[in-house]
């Protein structure tokens, strides 16, 4: 999971080496912490949040084959 969303991030922004994401799991579910730069955060959020939303999306559709509920937190 932390992988795919990093993947993602990284080809949206324009700081990409600034890209971290943490995982925090329990046996319930994986909450992944995205820190970007704050320039960059925009871009991740988009117009109404339709990127953010579809980021979520597709971690959420990958996470059915671990059985765990994904939470995708944006630090700032």
């Amino acid at each position: 999971m932390k992988d795919l969303v990093e993947f993602i991030v990284k080809k949206l922004v324009k700081k990409p080496e600034e890209v971290s994401v943490s995982s925090i799991e329990s046996e319930e579910q994986i909450v992944l912490q995205l820190k970007v730069e704050k320039e960059d955060m925009g871009r991740i959020i988009g117009k109404n949040g339709k990127t953010i939303k579809a980021i979520r999306t597709i971690v959420n559709i990958a996470s059915a084959k671990f059985g765990k509920k994904v939470n995708l937190e944006v630090l700032e």
